[in-house]
């Protein structure tokens, strides 16, 4: 979501120059690539960019490429093969081991990209785009490139003007929904052979902190880094208003902060006030956070579980599941910072549903293929 942001701040601060712009988007990736899928950059004609496709071994090549798009105003698929031994191929020996093909498409009045990643940061939800990258037919209503938004309330394509597409790929999406993975979906029908790619975009994860020390900074400061929402419970009189501006939300400890807690929402204890943070355990585990941060050592966690057990109050297996206690990585952390940093490569594990550990030991690819 951040390089959609930035996307979006960069189209805006050039609006008024009408410069024209395209987007180059990843839209199938074999085998090795720095990024995934999604991946996209805003290019403009003067050559000022945003965003990425790869660790900066094709940004050169789809600049130009994009530039030349935008002269011809056609969009067009161009298709990077890595892994070869030709040294004349670009990315070869720069990191990158894989087929990669780039979607360039010009910015005009057919395509509604830009309309589609504003739908994106205008709530904190699932969203759904979905972009053509291949098509036998040229239709004034099916075009390379052309992009649509999926409502996922009204369950309509919004701006397709092709009923048959969109019953479709309405059907497809639900699948893209349900597991959580983007894909393309190849059709045919009236004599017209359509490929689509169907993006899932998640919500932006929330960091909900609740405590009101020095400590509580560097979760905020990293949490900003990844463009994490964040929200921050505790005694406001306490803590520095310069270091807050990134946090969505502010709450005393009279307030119900507890109504923005979903599954994408990692919970941090750290009052470092016992009874503060067993209270607040106590209303965490009523929630569908699946990460839940006790700071202390492990005979302090105990202690609480002992006592929810004296009150008539004990953690099921799955409250337990979710509790980590002591919290995040062993990576030798001892400053606040380090802690944080421990802490939140805990939360992406978990999120992403990995074990963590050292990438040099894992056995297969570091990301999953399709």
């Amino acid at each position: 979501m951040k390089e959609i942001k930035s996307i979006l701040s960069l189209y805006k601060s050039h609006k008024e120059q009408d410069e024209k712009c395209a987007i180059a988007q990843v839209v199938r990736v074999e085998e090795s690539s720095y990024r995934r899928e999604g991946a996209r950059m805003l290019v403009y004609e003067s050559g000022v960019f945003e965003g990425g496709i790869s660790g900066g071994c094709l940004e050169g090549d789809a600049l130009k490429r994009s530039q030349i798009a935008i002269l011809k105003d056609k969009p067009s698929i161009v298709t990077y093969d890595t892994s070869k031994d030709d040294e004349n191929e670009i990315g070869v020996g720069l990191g990158c081991n894989g087929v990669i093909d780039v979607l360039i498409s010009p910015i005009n009045q057919k395509n509604s990209a830009l309309y589609a990643l504003e739908k994106c940061i205008s709530a904190r939800r699932t969203h759904i785009i979905v972009t053509i990258t291949a098509h036998n037919h040229q239709r004034s209503n099916v075009i390379l490139g052309g992009t649509f938004y999926y409502n996922t309330d009204t369950k309509l394509l919004e701006n397709c003007d092709d009923p048959e597409l969109e019953k479709k790929v309405v059907a497809d999406v639900e699948t893209v929904l349900s597991t959580k993975k983007s894909r393309i979906y190849h059709y045919d029908y009236d004599e017209q052979q359509v490929s689509v790619f169907i993006e899932y975009v998640p919500a932006p994860f929330h960091l909900a902190i609740f405590g009101d020390n020095y400590d509580v900074y560097p979760m905020i400061d990293l949490a900003s880094v990844l463009d994490w929402e964040i929200s921050l419970t505790g005694n406001l009189q306490k803590l520095k208003k310069d270091r807050l501006h990134t946090v969505a939300r502010l709450f005393t400890k009279e307030d119900n902060p507890w109504t923005n807690i979903d599954n994408r929402t990692a919970i941090i204890l750290m009052a470092h006030d016992y009874k503060t943070d067993l209270n607040n355990l106590k209303k965490a585990v009523k929630t569908s956070a699946p990460y839940i941060a006790c700071l202390g050592p492990k005979k302090r966690f105990d202690k609480m579980r002992k006592e929810l057990l004296e009150t008539g109050e004990d953690l099921n297996a799955s409250d337990f599941s979710r509790i980590y206690a002591p919290c995040g990585l062993e990576i030798g952390a001892n400053t606040p910072e380090e802690i944080a940093t421990s802490i939140f490569a805990e939360v992406l594990t978990v999120f992403s549903g990995k074990k963590g550990g050292l990438l040099r030991e894992k056995k297969g690819p570091i990301h999953e293929r399709n």
